[in-house]
């Protein structure tokens, strides 16, 4: 039987600097068993998505040597973006791939959440893995951004899990959490005005009563208004009912979807249903995918 897989798909403050961005992902790619499956930079949001994958100790290896590449040259007090962060390493969860369960993700989160904290940084851990009820959704722990998290660390409520209880101003604190795979689908609007985004972003969030496990924001990205989405949970909202609810939301306020992106990596499945939905097909699956069939799982 396979040795269980586990997923990583660390978020770092940094989306414009290409040299720094190059060495931070070589620190990764040069420990051993890991794989490195994608990597989405974004100058607006100032922050890079890395994926990578692999056993879980190499997977702990690879997260040591990410955290200590974006603490060696990345400096938060002078880092600006649109998306919200607390950390050089923003954020940092770990998901269970094939022959891993939640658990094996909330050990090694909680292993790698204590060697950062010896390395001195306030870690929050989040999700499956948290320590408390009002530590496990994300939005909640990064709530009070860069700027406040060094006023957060002296509320009880919200002492680091691990690490020192005063924040280094060029590291900030990072949240380590377990959690199950999900997608990262933007829309781009046909208007510059955030605001319109932010109203869409609102109305569609679960948060907000509107789409089951979608989280929301709205931004300014490259000249256009941007409604990036979190979909957390794709048996619930999928990437075509997000989208449609975004079309329908943006039609009310006079705008329209002028294009989508996905940030990250994203499951055939959900690929699928799309063109599924978009296509019209009665059915449609792995088997009709040539690449699937020449290069896929061989039965027997």
């Amino acid at each position: 039987m396979p040795a269980p897989l586990i997923e990583a798909v660390p978020n770092f403050s940094e989306g414009k600097d290409l040299a720094k961005i190059s060495r931070i992902t070589d620190a990764v790619r040069t420990v051993p068993g890991i794989r490195v499956l994608g990597l989405h930079s974004d100058p607006d949001h100032n922050r890079s998505v890395l994926t990578f994958a692999g056993q879980e100790d190499a997977v702990l290896s690879g997260a040591i040597a990410l955290a200590k590449a974006c603490a060696a040259d990345l400096d938060l007090a002078s880092q600006a973006g649109e998306h919200p962060r607390i950390g050089v390493l923003d954020v940092l969860p770990f998901v269970p791939l094939e022959g891993a369960t939640m658990d094996d993700a909330v050990r090694l989160a909680r292993r790698t959440a204590e060697i950062l904290g010896s390395l001195g940084f306030p870690v929050f851990l989040y999700g499956a893995a948290a320590t408390a009820a009002h530590r496990r959704d994300l939005p909640d722990v990064r709530i009070a951004g860069y700027e406040g998290v060094a006023e957060r660390l002296k509320d009880p409520r919200w002492t680091p899990d691990y690490g020192p209880h005063m924040l280094d101003p060029r590291r900030g604190a990072v949240a380590v959490g377990a959690r199950p795979f999900l997608v990262a689908f933007n829309a781009f609007l046909d208007t510059d005005d955030v605001e319109v985004a932010r109203q869409i972003a609102r109305q569609i969030r679960e948060g907000g009563g509107g789409l089951p496990a979608v989280r929301s924001l709205g931004f300014l990205v490259g000249g256009k208004a941007q409604v990036s989405m979190n979909l957390t949970d794709l048996e619930q909202t999928s990437i075509p009912a997000a989208l449609e609810a975004v079309r329908l939301a943006a039609a009310e306020l006079g705008a329209s979807v002028e294009s989508t992106e996905l940030v990250g990596l994203a499951p055939l499945s959900a690929i699928l249903d799309a063109a599924k939905h978009y296509l019209g097909l009665r059915e449609l699956t792995p088997d009709h995918v040539l690449e699937m069939k020449l290069y896929g799982p061989q039965d027997g």
